[in-house]
């Protein structure tokens, strides 16, 4: 004979097993995500890493009080690593492989988040509050006013880029041209990094009563070089250089301030980077040693840039860790947090909040990998599309770093722990250990599509300042290197 089982017994049974099967982070429903990412900055400005030509004590801290990461790859360059982090899918599925900014040079292409994935729109659909500050490019806000929120974002204070045919609009330091509120205006006097952290922290002393989450992709250190309301005095490259990165450690000083004030460094969950390395213009000094800025480039000054995580009582501190982590890998990370899901689009990012959880010292990850950058895509009679049917990309374990060619075939294997510099080419070494990770790289080739996607969007309807079609599509697809028929 069964025994009945009592509803309210039911239920708290019920209870536990929800409670010992959800995540320890999607339990606490008031912690919250701010993702700060810095625009063209290297691990040789930062004092955290080892720099050694400047000071930036707020940063320093923020990764005394969490974790660093020694092996974090973003993309070459600006709209790559953008449209990957919101995606999470690498530049070879969603298409952006190189740099094509939307409000200079149109060609009806934006991002478009009805045909890729947008983890803030997911947040934003699971109840978080949504806000963004900063540098956006990858849509015309002239033609597409409500292009933040149909990406996820509630709130939003957004420089979009220069549009061509506004000379005022590429104006992001001094009397800054800014999209608020669903209209863009200059603020005359106003320097612009100051009033996207302003936005950001009128945010944080509002009180919100959900949880949220808050990306400010900065406008510094990007050129133009300016002195900053700091250091008005800065008037050489170099010292315009050192004192944007001394301003920026002063607005992440800001944002920490504002979340202790409100009694939430404990309660957010902070992740600051970079989306490619330095400018080729300037160098700096790392540990002794002079560094070249790598933007645009796949060596590691391009790509191995800057990540702290940090949220006291969460994540352990004053850690360093050689987990593989990607840019992909943040859209995961996140909607893990927020306990979402996407069943619509392909992904290829690994959450890695086992690691930031102090679970394990390893990701996910066999691998990690960085490609595209430079204007590597014309407007074709077909739309915007990419030069090459295959791109170059470098993949990396933690010791191995592999180019791989237009053709998908190895070209260059160095051991990074060895060979920091990459200057020993291992391909040809008959060691079995070389072959055994050789193979790795390959089996990972084979997997990825023969053919990178164009980027993928509804074209908008033609404006005065868009690019013209170049060529027709059949002469760019086969006029080129690396492209070939499919």
């Amino acid at each position: 004979m069964k025994t009945a089982i009592h509803p309210i017994m039911r239920c708290l049974a019920l209870l536990i097993i929800i409670h010992l099967t959800m995540p320890k982070w999607a339990m606490a429903e008031d912690l919250n995500i701010l993702l700060i990412m810095v625009d063209d900055l290297g691990k040789e400005w930062l004092g955290c890493y080892g720099a050694d030509d400047v000071r930036t004590p707020h940063i320093d801290e923020l990764a005394a009080r969490g974790m660093l990461f020694n092996n974090y790859y973003c993309m070459p360059q600006c709209t790559p690593s953008r449209v990957t982090l919101l995606t999470g899918q690498y530049p070879f599925r969603h298409g952006w492989v190189n740099h094509w900014d939307v409000p200079r040079w149109g060609g009806g292409c934006s991002f478009d988040p009805d045909k890729n994935p947008s983890f803030p729109k997911l947040m934003r659909q699971a109840g978080w509050k949504t806000v963004a500050a900063g540098k956006w490019q990858i849509d015309d806000f002239r033609q597409e006013p409500t292009a933040m929120q149909q990406a996820g974002f509630e709130n939003y204070c957004m420089w979009t880029g220069y549009e061509t045919g506004k000379p005022k609009s590429a104006k992001r330091y001094q009397d800054p041209y800014i999209f608020c509120d669903g209209q863009s205006t200059s603020r005359p006097g106003k320097f612009g990094p100051d009033v996207f952290t302003d936005y950001l922290v009128d945010f944080i002393d509002q009180k919100n009563n959900r949880p949220f989450f808050m990306y400010f992709p900065m406008v510094l250190t990007h050129g133009p070089l300016v002195a900053t309301p700091a250091e008005p005095s800065a008037n050489t490259k170099l010292e315009k250089h050192k004192a944007m990165v001394r301003y920026t450690d002063q607005l992440v000083g800001r944002l920490m301030d504002a979340l202790e004030r409100n009694q939430l460094r404990d309660k957010t969950i902070v992740i600051f980077t970079t989306d490619n390395g330095s400018s080729q213009r300037i160098t700096g000094h790392l540990k002794g040693k002079p560094v070249r800025g790598g933007k645009s480039k796949t060596s590691e000054a391009g790509i191995c840039v800057p990540l702290i995580v940090s949220c006291p009582g969460t994540i352990p501190e004053g850690i360093q860790s050689n987990a593989l982590v990607d840019i992909t890998d943040f859209a995961a990370t996140c909607c893990e947090l927020a306990g979402v899901t996407s069943k619509n689009h392909v992904t290829d990012g690994f959450s890695f909040q086992s690691v930031l959880r102090g679970e394990s010292v390893s990701s996910q990850r066999q691998w990690i990998l960085a490609m595209g950058g430079g204007n590597h895509a014309k407007l074709t009679a077909a739309g915007v599309e990419n030069q090459y049917w295959f791109r170059d990309r470098v993949l990396r374990t933690e010791d191995y770093k592999v180019y791989i060619g237009s053709d998908r075939k190895p070209e260059k294997l160095f051991h990074l722990g060895n060979d920091p510099d990459e200057q020993e080419n291992l391909l040809a070494s008959k060691d079995p250990k070389i072959n055994s990770i050789r193979r790795v790289f390959i089996d990972a080739v084979s997997q990825m599509p023969k053919q990178d996607a164009d980027p993928k969007y509804r074209p908008l309807p033609h404006r005065s300042w868009y690019l013209q079609p170049q060529t027709s599509s059949q002469v760019w697809k086969t006029g080129f290197p690396g492209k070939r028929n499919p």
